[in-house]
């Protein structure tokens, strides 16, 4: 099947986990959530802000690297729906932070999703960098090469499998804070793994994505840093 299908495929299937991870926590879990995540003026500006996002960082990252064409980046998404909703919230005064309901849906469609990258092959270049290790993969060109789609798979379902049990046991800072600890597990592991990427350096040893996964973790460890102290979750959690 071919390259694009098969990421075509995995995306419906990251969109309908991440979904289903809502439901779950609103539903099963009976997580309740600030309601002004779900209106549609906040999911318009979310939704804007991460489709620019995606591809301008992936296309920026594309040309940089010595290849042209655009490309889309789940990472670009996640930092251009951040600013959309921070300048959307500011505009209209909103205080309260809004985005608790979305860790587990975040982690789980990142963690789906990479298999995506994975499956696809050399075509969608979220591939590693050459390696002797044994789990190296070849992509198609001969070369074995770092999975690392796999390893930011595994990182993020990990934090996903550590959220769904504070959440079983009622832990109410890790459900008001759960988004910025997605955002700053997301931003450091990608970092590390950018280092095993084949993506044009911006800044001595560091890509673009290097950059934009420190930016996306110092703004996480500052919302933490700042974060009011968690309401009752049977009341509400807000994040």
């Amino acid at each position: 099947m071919d390259g694009a299908v098969v990421h075509a495929i995995f995306d419906v299937a990251a969109w309908l986990s991440a979904a289903g991870a809502g439901w779950w926590l609103t539903r099963v879990a009976g997580v309740r959530f600030p309601k002004q995540s779900t209106e549609w003026p906040y999911v318009a500006a979310l939704v804007f802000g991460a489709g620019l996002g995606a591809y301008l960082f992936g296309t920026l990252n594309l040309w940089l690297s010595g290849m042209s064409g655009l490309a889309r980046s789940v990472e670009g998404a996640l930092a251009g729906g951040i600013v959309a909703v921070e300048l959307y919230k500011w505009h209209h005064g909103i205080a309260l932070r809004t985005g608790a309901r979305f860790a587990l849906p975040l982690a789980v469609g990142v963690a789906v999703g990479r298999i995506g990258c994975y499956a696809a092959g050399l075509a969608d270049f979220t591939y590693g960098t050459p390696t002797a290790l044994l789990w190296g993969h070849d992509f198609g060109d001969g070369i074995l090469r770092h999975p690392v789609q796999l390893y930011e798979s595994l990182a993020m379902a990990s934090f996903a499998a550590v959220y769904v049990a504070a959440v079983l046991r009622r832990s109410e800072a890790v459900i008001a804070n759960g988004f910025y600890l997605a955002l700053l597990v997301y931003g450091l592991q990608r970092f590390a793994w950018e280092f095993l990427k084949p993506y044009g350096p911006v800044i001595g040893p560091f890509t673009l994505f290097h950059l934009l996964s420190l930016a996306i973790a110092a703004y996480a460890a500052i919302m933490l840093a700042t974060a009011p102290q968690p309401k009752v979750m049977h009341e509400r959690a807000a994040a």
